[in-house]
């Protein structure tokens, strides 16, 4: 692995209506509310005090949007990729939580106990990983030394990319919780490849200190 010492900062949009609303988004291109503005510009403060390299972004508008924020504040260039769209979910996307497990028992439950499942007939996670990941990786080889990426993306592709380069097995990757609306996590490199440094923050890291670093 290149670049030792470089980080990926994986930060996830603003609030949405539909992220009110419990609404599963999914690849919907949904805006960001106010309040998801005023996240995205009080992120992109801290974010931009880590001196990032890159920002990278799904060209879906709530990440473009969260993404322009810390563009605007840094001077770098946000480039749009497709491949960081949230998971396609079929007909699961418009429907709120509610409505998914009315609708769709079945299938959720078996999504939620880690097996393999096209929720609504979309995609699988490990789908979305294969597709995801590898830019992540594209991007962050490009890094220079001790560098930082940002990548601006959904919380479900997010999850999927952390769990592919950490190394996780799929079913595993449930293990990770969620992200907030605009909150991020941060992956370094470690001796043996990608470690997870921090996860769903909001704040500056502190560094570890302690026995295990």
């Amino acid at each position: 692995m290149s670049n030792r010492g470089c980080r990926i900062i994986l930060w996830r949009h603003g609030q949405t209506a539909w992220n009110l609303e419990r609404r599963f988004q999914g690849s919907t291109d949904i805006e960001l509310t106010e309040t998801g503005v005023a996240q995205a510009k009080r992120a992109a403060r801290l974010l931009a005090s880590l001196k990032p390299d890159a920002i990278v972004a799904s060209d879906l508008r709530r990440a473009a949007a969260t993404a322009a924020e810390l563009s605007a504040i840094t001077g770098l260039t946000v480039t749009h990729e497709e491949s960081l769209r949230e998971t396609y979910a079929g007909d699961w996307q418009g429907l709120t939580h509610d409505e998914i497990i009315a609708r769709f028992g079945e299938q959720y439950t078996a999504w939620k106990r880690g097996e393999a499942v096209r929720r609504g007939g979309g995609e699988l996670e490990t789908e979305v990983a294969d597709r995801a990941a590898p830019v992540v990786l594209r991007h962050a080889e490009k890094l220079p030394e001790n560098g930082t990426l940002v990548v601006v993306s959904h919380g479900g592709t997010i999850r999927t990319t952390i769990g592919r380069l950490l190394g996780l097995e799929p079913h595993h990757w449930e293990g990770l919780g969620g992200l907030t609306n605009c909150c991020w996590s941060v992956l370094g490199q470690g001796a043996r490849g990608w470690r997870l440094l921090e996860h769903n923050a909001g704040t500056l890291p502190e560094p570890v200190l302690g026995d295990d670093d």
